[in-house]
């Protein structure tokens, strides 16, 4: 009498293997890497480039897009490693591609490394690219409804930034329902408003990466 067995396996089982290699590597070299996501037009690049500048820590970026080398050629300006890794129709970037780039990079000069994933509140979440901690970015631009819509994101993030803050006086926004949201979702995650441009926020960001630094060493 034939029988059927059943072998369940994670479709991204040797992606999750290669994530897991990466962190173990990461952490024998004392460097923290952090995966920002967040839909086009959040922000992440001009944030990053706040980020670098004027910081003690040495940081690397990994820049993911569907096309162009923009906003790596926009981290390079900066003086910062960057490499592109462009994934022509994919909305994710997975751990064999990340760990491809950090082949590329110099990683005995850096302490933080950056990825900035594919514009997107979906799909980047749900892969693991061996990185200490998840961030969600999210606009003001984009309302204060994202949370509820996107919840996967918003429970794996170990900070949530609401970012362009300054254009609140143009745009009204309901703090109490984004941050409250947030919060039932993920009661743990930090919480920081950013304007990349003005500065508001991002003294709290970078003490943030310095802890999360000091935490791993």
């Amino acid at each position: 009498m034939p029988r059927r067995i059943s072998i369940r396996q994670s479709v991204m089982a040797a992606d999750e293997k290669i994530a897991n290699r990466l962190r173990r590597d990461l952490k024998d070299r004392g460097i923290l890497m952090v995966n920002l996501i967040g839909s086009p037009g959040a922000g992440k690049t001009t944030l990053l480039e706040s980020t670098l500048a004027g910081t003690d820590l040495r940081s690397a970026v990994i820049e993911g897009d569907i096309a162009t080398s923009r906003d790596a050629e926009r981290i390079a300006r900066t003086g910062t490693q960057a490499v592109q890794i462009n994934t022509h129709g994919g909305c994710h970037l997975e751990a064999h591609l990340v760990e491809k780039a950090l082949e590329e990079l110099a990683l005995d000069k850096v302490d933080i490394v950056f990825i900035e994933n594919v514009g997107n509140l979906v799909c980047p979440a749900e892969f693991d690219l061996g990185e200490d901690y998840k961030v969600a970015v999210c606009s003001l631009p984009e309302g204060p409804d994202k949370p509820l819509k996107y919840p996967h994101l918003f429970c794996e993030a170990g900070a949530v930034l609401l970012t362009k803050i300054d254009l609140n006086k143009h745009i009204p926004f309901d703090r109490e329902l984004f941050w409250g949201d947030v919060s039932r979702l993920n009661p743990n995650a930090k919480k920081i408003e950013i304007s990349a441009t003005a500065g508001d926020g991002m003294q709290e960001w970078k003490a943030l990466l310095s802890r999360w630094l000091g935490e791993k060493r």
